[in-house]
């Protein structure tokens, strides 16, 4: 929503934190909801790419149907997957490479311009802290991403996994702490929850999520959505490694030569201590 205008961001705002419910009620109603003109409402879903608003709802309905089936048993089955399964390399590569291809350029042409600028800010600021954490998959590359930018900066740290040390971690959150959440379809309520806690103590929550959003996104200070198509009944997770690169490439680029100080320190200390 960077090249909205303040209403329009505001209604954007309020869609989100009653979605997708308050979607489905009428542009009047979120309207009144957000202290803004009907016609500011749909000015902002014309300004997404919708031919009205009535054209919206259904784009709504549309994605909430495919939500509903989301676990990969559900998928297997809505998609006939064993109708078109194959093992041919050569088939299996022809539906592959597309499939992903096309989801990593939709997800980094749809990313928001000033969602992504706030999000490398943030992670280069050497006066905060990062936290991290993932979900069932998509610790994997929380983690990979953790194991990125300590290399490029200090004060990074995945969550700790048991609840004693995490609890310890995130009574501590204030406002120089950023916490990375990743939180894709099957939802996890812990990390909507610990999104609220920082952001009441005034953090800022950088939200990875799917094209559905996360309850999370109601508390997150910037949303990265990432598309999960793919040729199984998976959703992949390959899109969003490639917003994770992106933000590896803008931090870097941003801490300029202290981060390649650090990088070299760290290989020092890696060879002294015969770690590598």
């Amino acid at each position: 929503m960077g090249e909205a205008s303040p209403a329009e961001r505001k209604a954007g705002r309020v869609l989100l934190a009653g979605y997708p419910l308050l979607a489905l009620e009428t542009a009047t109603t979120v309207a009144a909801r957000a202290a803004v003109s009907t016609p500011t409402v749909i000015r902002l879903v014309t300004r997404l790419g919708y031919r009205g608003y009535p054209d919206f709802q259904q784009a709504v309905r549309t994605e909430l149907a495919t939500e509903e089936g989301a676990s990969p048993a559900a998928l297997y089955d809505a998609q006939e997957f064993l109708e078109t399964a194959t093992t041919d390399p050569d088939e299996l590569t022809r539906r592959t490479g597309p499939t992903l291809a096309t989801a990593v350029r939709d997800t980094l042409a749809s990313l928001p311009p000033a969602e992504l600028s706030a999000a490398v800010t943030l992670l280069a600021d050497h006066k905060r802290r990062i936290h991290l954490l993932g979900g069932r998959f998509t610790g994997l590359i929380a983690h990979y991403l953790s194991l990125h930018l300590t290399q490029l900066r200090r004060d990074v740290l995945m969550l700790p996994p048991t609840a004693v040390e995490r609890a310890a971690v995130v009574s501590d959150l204030g406002r120089r702490d950023v916490v990375v959440l990743f939180d894709y379809r099957r939802y996890e309520p812990a990390t909507a929850e610990l999104a609220r806690w920082t952001r009441d103590r005034g953090g800022s929550v950088i939200l990875f999520t799917d094209p559905w959003l996360s309850p999370a996104s109601t508390s997150a200070s910037i949303v990265l959505p990432c598309k999960v198509d793919a040729p199984s009944p998976y959703d992949s997770l390959v899109p969003t490694m490639a917003v994770a690169e992106l933000l590896v490439t803008g931090v870097l680029a941003a801490l300029g030569e202290s981060a390649r100080e650090r990088m070299r320190a760290i290989d020092g200390s890696a060879a002294a201590l015969h770690l590598y």
